[in-house]
């Protein structure tokens, strides 16, 4: 018989057993089978006694809001959050380790199904007559010899129990775990970039306070000096005049230090050195406070915010591993097929006395060692117990950050109506001492008390204006802002 009639008859007997075990494959794998977690009961993050801002309103409403940055009307801070969207390195390690867990997913799902190999070599070998009981053949010295082999094998695991099916399941929730963390890293990172524009924006206003207070004792010092000069002032008026502009000059390297560092920090979420780029001048007074912010109840929240959802696919690969484990306790068949021709010559290989085949079942069960396999069920069973405690944090943490935000936000704007209204009275106060003071009604140290009091007022009301927006931006991500245009993947 011919060694290809022969391969098909192992052929059609490799078909059939294939068809037998993809009958046996439909058993159902062992192990638990996922349920996600009950969705929860609360209808609202406040606590009783808790704060509601009135700007912005927050409106419940599943609507994702989009491009939520544009929400504070500034084409700089547009601009910046789609250059960090665009090069920031870590997006790429992030959109790298999502293609990877993918591309793992894949590969458990491919290896359920056939495994076929195709070899072919040559080699010059010494025949070792001795090594088969031979001491001599025909009087001949052992002889080098050409060897020609060609051939493949095909197998399949039965997967009786499901235990590559349940590895299979576990890889891809993995994969679609890292493909939350991937939004989460986006979410992330839009959010960074706008808070620290508005960090870049207060301290820019605190600096301005200080600069305007300082325009303000230089005009103090000329107004002395002139008084001085025409005998109207005593000489100490002018030491006094100098030392409250120096000490108000003493506070401005601190806030340029902090105001570089920010600037370097946004250069770094946009993926530059800051040799290499620029941070815009943002200004509070270019940014716009949102009239509405859309918030969505908890239990909507919890289908949204990448964290969670990335917890909840932790847990379901966690659950998948329990199968994995408990199969290795279980019997396991995998079939085998294989042809192999070897000749001392090429043209010898399609002949049927070189050929070799091997064809059946090879059986595997544990024997030893269960006492290992079950305590590796067992611990698979605690990080399943784990995995579902994370992800009861990570929903209770997520809850807990939106009402410190919206409270945050009731805080924010009282504390803005209170220092714009401390820092008005501070204006007219030192518009009223300065003018007794150069009509010989007052004296300096009033004015340069008065010039402390509106320095001070003014820099809170810029650091209560920025709390206010940084808290504001705060609240988008904590609830999971979508930063996609509608349909668009998160991760590219």
């Amino acid at each position: 018989m011919p060694w290809w009639n022969e391969s098909r008859l192992m052929i059609r007997a490799a078909s059939s057993a294939l068809l037998a075990a993809a009958l046996l494959s439909g058993c159902a794998a062992v192990g638990p089978e996922f349920q996600a977690p009950a969705l929860p009961q609360s209808q609202s993050y406040a606590m009783a006694g808790d704060g509601q801002p009135k700007t912005p309103k927050l409106v419940a409403s599943a609507e994702a809001a989009g491009d939520w940055w544009t929400a504070f009307g500034s084409p700089d801070l547009d601009r910046v959050v789609r250059q960090a969207l665009s090069d920031s390195p870590t997006l790429a390690e992030a959109n790298a380790a999502l293609t990877q867990s993918r591309e793992a997913a894949k590969a458990a799902r491919a290896g359920l199904g056939p495994q076929g190999d195709f070899t072919a070599g040559a080699e010059r070998t010494r025949v070792n007559f001795a090594a088969f009981g031979l001491a001599s053949f025909a009087g001949l010295a052992d002889p080098t010899v050409n060897l020609y082999s060609v051939g493949g094998d095909v197998s399949y695991d039965l997967d009786l129990f499901g235990g590559g099916r349940r590895g299979a399941e576990d890889a891809e929730a993995m994969a679609q775990a890292e493909g939350y963390r991937a939004k989460a890293a986006y979410l992330t990172l839009t959010g960074d970039v706008v808070l620290q524009a508005m960090q870049i924006a207060t301290l820019r206003a605190q600096i301005a306070a200080v600069q305007s207070v300082l325009a303000e004792d230089r005009q103090n010092l000329d107004f002395v000096l002139r008084s001085l000069s025409a005998g109207a002032a005593p000489r100490a008026a002018q030491i006094s005049a100098r030392a409250q502009l120096v000490q108000d000059q003493a506070a401005l390297p601190a806030l340029n230090q902090q105001l570089a560092m920010a600037r370097h920090g946004l250069a770094l979420l946009v993926g530059h050195a800051p040799a290499d780029w620029t941070a815009p001048d943002f200004d509070l007074d270019r940014l716009r406070l949102p009239g509405a912010i859309p918030v969505e109840l908890p239990s909507e929240l919890v289908r949204r915010r990448p964290d969670i959802l990335a917890a909840e696919a932790d847990l379901h690969a966690a659950t998948a591993y329990i199968g994995v484990q408990q199969a290795k306790l279980y019997p396991d068949v995998k079939l085998n097929a294989g042809l192999t021709q070897t000749a001392l010559t090429p043209e010898k290989l399609v002949d049927y006395g070189f050929s070799g085949w091997n064809i059946g079942p090879n059986f595997y069960a544990p024997v030893l060692g269960r006492t290992q396999l079950k305590a590796g069920q067992r611990a698979a069973e605690a990080a399943a117990k784990a995995s579902l405690a994370r992800y009861q944090q990570t929903v209770l943490t997520a809850f807990t950050q939106v009402a410190d935000v919206m409270q945050a936000l009731a805080s924010d704007e009282q504390a803005v109506a209170a220092q714009d209204e401390a820092r008005k009275v501070a204006e007219a106060d030192l518009k009223n001492t300065q003018y007794a003071y150069r009509n010989g009604g007052g004296n300096l140290l009033d004015v340069t008390l008065a010039e402390r009091r509106l320095s001070e007022t003014t820099q809170a009301y810029a650091l209560a204006q920025g709390r206010r927006y940084a808290d504001t931006a705060r609240l988008y991500i904590v609830t999971a802002a979508d930063w996609r245009p509608a349909g668009k993947e998160a991760a590219r």
